[in-house]
């Protein structure tokens, strides 16, 4: 038989908006893009999403500390949605809540598997991109009018000649006081995590050829500890001293022997033997998580001063909350302790000029690629910030489809519209307060709390300047009555998802994680927030006195939601039924226009 060499097939795509990259930063901008109406694909290397919060890496989406600020908008979205459906917290679940998040939105289009390996670009702009999709052996060309790298190792940027810097900048360029003296090429590491599961029985664990042996003096700084519930593992980190992409899978072959060899240590131990008995190595990263790599320059470059500061811009389009939090590129070969946490502020904000590109006029950006040095992208590299930074991304780039306009024309033009559709979609921006419709100001407002105006504040969570909720009985209803017959076409209401939740009852310490690594025996499940409501029913009161029925829920588990009503009405009330478990009934908005 005759072979005949043939070429690969090419599909050309055509849309307005193209997405490089689908972890979390990825993920919220093309969904965000999507639902404002723009026609959307994501090209995503690997088969499933989330980047390093997927189960190929399984780190846990950290972000701005403190009361009342953890992350809202899509971000949280996912995160009920994953309480409701994964309360085992298994991770293959979560894989696939990010994947339905995805496939099941209209005016995207999903490519998994396809490696961005080719851009075509004219007069400063990006034309198309090309990627390979391994498991068709087929090249996708996709032309878009706008881009967004996401992919964390900013691809693009090569591709494209878009600016980027790379390393760690001297402490003299922008006076930052934690940078090093002189510039380097420098970063952070990379790391191949495991978990382990406790089981009512012993195990014996056998480490592999090439595993390295460690004993407790070979570790300082780095003791692994099965009874610490923040036990992950995430000191065993290589690469910082090495090329942080060209030199990915020799450094995974390193991290692979010291995640083996601290495992060894964890079990084999004369130390740990004993205590270490029962615990079975349940699951080993063959996929380096990534901290650091290129970082693109935008319109402003966000440093140490602008973290410490606050954050306080005119264009704040996202915020962060986490310490600047600089390992030491030696990562466990350091001597020393494997990171410093500098302080920083939470939260401060991030500039909408800090997520698009300086010289290429239709790339934007988001994730731990944005326009940062290296010290402040110490603290903006974590997963919750890099999803509002996409969330922003996204509905920038619809607004910029929709009006005609490059980013950098947003910028100039549309920040306020922009600002103003992230905070509707549950976005909170530090220091500005959402506008509330007029229809919702000018109407009488009915309820029994005495903080019955804290539902019309502009303000969906508590912070500083007080609480901005209200609490009334199961059943109470909450009514805007018009002085006449007024036409309505959407309701809003935010519930309390209870923004300081722990993920366990009675287990504070893991307020702030939405999966975890290691599992303890008798492991109890999550559950959706008991502050939140879980029945409701949205009602219309016609002029004649008729009652419409505009929404019911029977099984809420989501923070914000939003529905579309028509026709004229005297009135217009809520009336929350049920909880997850809280004995009253607690929202931060309701309005109608």
């Amino acid at each position: 038989m005759k072979n005949e060499k043939t070429s690969f097939q090419t599909v050309t795509h055509h849309t307005d908006f193209c997405v490089v990259g689908g972890g979390l930063a990825g993920l919220c901008a093309a969904v965000a893009a999507a639902r404002h109406g723009a026609r959307v694909l994501l090209m995503q290397d690997r088969p499933m999403l989330g980047g390093n919060a997927s189960s190929e890496v399984r780190m846990w989406v950290c972000g701005a500390q403190g009361d009342n600020k953890r992350e809202t908008g899509l971000l949280e979205e996912i995160m009920l949605e994953n309480l409701y459906r994964n309360p085992d917290r298994n991770y293959s679940v979560w894989d696939s809540v990010l994947y339905e998040l995805a496939f099941c939105q209209e005016r995207l289009t999903l490519l998994l598997n396809c490696t961005c390996l080719d851009c075509q670009t004219e007069a400063g702009r990006i034309r198309s991109v090309t990627g390979w999709q391994m498991t068709t052996q087929t090249f996708h060309t996709v032309d878009a009018a706008l881009f967004a790298d996401c992919s964390g190792d900013s691809v693009l940027a090569p591709l494209s000649g878009a600016l980027f810097r790379y390393g760690r900048e001297s402490a003299g360029e922008f006076g930052e006081d934690i940078a090093p003296a002189e510039a380097d090429r420098k970063t952070m590491g990379m790391s191949c995590l495991i978990q382990a599961r406790e089981e009512p029985r012993p195990s014996v664990f056998i480490p592999p050829k090439g595993a390295y042996r460690f004993t407790k003096e070979d570790l300082p700084y780095r003791i692994p500890n099965m009874d610490d519930p923040y036990e992950n593992f995430w000191y065993m980190e290589l690469g910082g001293e090495d090329d942080a992409i060209a030199d990915t899978e020799r450094v995974r072959d390193e991290l692979l022997k010291v995640a083996y060899g601290v495992w060894d240590y964890v079990k084999n131990a004369p130390e740990n033997r004993e205590k270490n008995k029962n615990w079975r190595l349940d699951w080993v990263g063959m996929l380096p998580g990534k901290r650091e790599s290129r970082r693109y320059v935008g319109d402003h470059i966000m440093t140490q001063h602008d973290v410490r500061g606050g954050g306080r811009f005119d264009d704040l389009v996202a915020y962060g909350g986490w310490s600047m939090d600089d390992h030491d590129p030696a990562g466990f070969r350091s001597a020393g302790a494997p990171t410093v946490f500098h302080p920083a502020p939470s939260p401060y904000g991030i500039p909408f000029r800090c997520l698009y590109s300086k010289n290429i006029e239709n790339l934007l950006f988001a994730g731990r690629n944005i326009s940062v040095t290296h010290a402040a992208m110490s603290s903006t590299r974590v997963m919750a910030t890099c999803a509002l930074c996409g969330q922003a991304v996204g509905t920038a780039a619809a607004i910029a489809v929709k009006e005609g306009l490059t980013p950098r024309g947003v910028y100039e033009t549309r920040v306020k519209e922009l600002q103003r559709l992230l905070m509707d979609d549950d976005c909170w921006l530090p220091g500005f307060t959402r506008a509330i419709p007029a229809l919702t100001k000018e109407a009488a407002l009915l309820c029994g709390s005495p903080d019955a105006e804290n539902l019309r504040s502009g303000t969906d969570r508590p912070t500083q300047a007080g609480e901005n909720s209200v609490t009334v009985e199961k059943g109470e209803a909450i009514t805007y009555r018009f002085g006449e017959p007024r036409s309505v076409s959407r309701v809003r209401i935010v519930f309390d998802s209870d923004l300081n939740r722990a993920t366990l009852p009675e287990q504070e310490v893991f307020r702030h994680r939405n999966m975890m690594h290691n599992r303890p025996l008798n492991w109890q499940d999550a559950y959706v927030p008991k502050t939140m409501v879980r029945a409701f029913r949205v009602e219309g009161i016609e002029p004649d006195g008729t009652v419409r029925v505009l929404a019911e829920e029977t099984n809420n588990y989501q923070r914000l939601r939003r529905y579309a009503a028509e026709g004229k009405f005297a009135a217009v009330r809520l009336i929350p039924l049920e909880t997850w478990g809280d004995e009253r009934c607690r929202l931060l908005a309701f309005e109608v226009e």
